[in-house]
């Protein structure tokens, strides 16, 4: 009995490592920053909220998902658990739109520090925050502008781009 051999000369045995070595990276950044990756539940419950947006950039936070997405032109983003019940949902708002305490709290607290973004946060309860990021991390406050907590979250590649920009 003949046994059938398949010789692979050198050339072809680097080609092929190294489409197998790109095919490998590529799936494991995508695995690695989830790109348009929730389940049907979440995709549906946001469908059901807003069946107008086309253009969304899907991420996780711990164990939920987050929607990246404009409505008129005003950065918004919402937080579902896995089974798709909305959590939270925040929308940029002006600086000028934060509670005067808020602001107060900041221009004492963190002198010298320009805010750079203003969110306000609805939850699920209909509670509303407000979110105040400057250089240290995004300062929370509640509805009236009292200081809740500071948030200081890990950064990624990302975002230290950003900042050099």
């Amino acid at each position: 009995m003949k046994s059938i051999t398949t010789t692979i000369k050198p050339k072809q045995m680097k080609k092929l490592f190294l489409l197998t070595a790109i095919l490998g990276i590529f799936a494991v950044s995508a695995f690695a920053f989830g790109g348009d990756d929730a389940p049907a539940a979440v995709k549906a419950s946001f469908t059901k909220l807003y069946p107008n947006v086309t253009k969304v950039k899907w991420g996780k936070e711990d164990a939920n998902y987050e929607a990246e997405f404009d409505v008129n032109k005003v950065e918004t983003s919402c937080l579902f658990d896995a089974t798709g019940n909305l959590l939270e949902t925040e929308n940029e708002i002006d600086i000028t739109a934060l509670p005067k305490a808020a602001v107060e709290y900041i221009a004492k607290n963190f002198a010298g520090e320009k805010i750079k973004e203003a969110s306000k946060i609805i939850d699920a309860k209909k509670n509303v925050t407000f979110e105040a990021e400057v250089k240290e991390g995004d300062l929370i406050f509640d509805a009236a502008g009292n200081f809740v907590k500071k948030v200081v979250e890990a950064k990624d590649k990302d975002d230290e781009k950003d900042e050099k920009k």
